[in-house]
C-alpha cells in the first residue's frame, strides 16, 4: 500500500496522471487585476456541447434580426421619400 501511495505522490509531483490516460488539454484563461487573480478553465467537451446547444437559438435570432432590419429599412425608406414620389393608395 505504501509503495502505491509513493508512486501516486511522485506522479503528482511530476504533473502526470497515474493512469497514463491524458485527456485533451483544457483551455485556461487567467484574468489579473491589482487585487484579484481569477483562473478560468474550460474543458474541450463543454465547448463542443455549448456550441451544439446554442447554434439553433443563435441562428433563429440572426434570421429574426435580419428580417426586422429589412422591415425597418423599408419603412424608413418609405417615410423619407418626398410626398410626390409616394404611390397613392387605391380608392374604392
Amino acid at each position: 500500500m505504501n509503495q502505491r501511495k509513493d508512486k501516486y505522490r511522485a506522479a503528482l509531483q511530476r504533473g502526470e496522471e497515474p493512469l497514463a490516460t491524458a485527456p485533451r488539454p483544457a483551455r485556461v484563461t487567467t484574468l489579473n487585476s491589482r487585487y484579484v487573480r481569477v483562473t478560468i478553465e474550460v474543458a474541450p467537451d463543454l465547448e463542443r456541447d455549448l456550441t451544439r446547444w446554442v447554434s439553433t437559438p443563435v441562428s433563429a435570432l440572426v434570421i429574426a434580426g435580419s428580417t426586422l432590419l429589412r422591415t425597418l429599412t423599408g419603412t424608413a425608406a418609405e417615410v423619407s421619400r418626398p410626398a410626390g414620389d409616394r404611390p397613392r393608395p387605391a380608392q374604392v
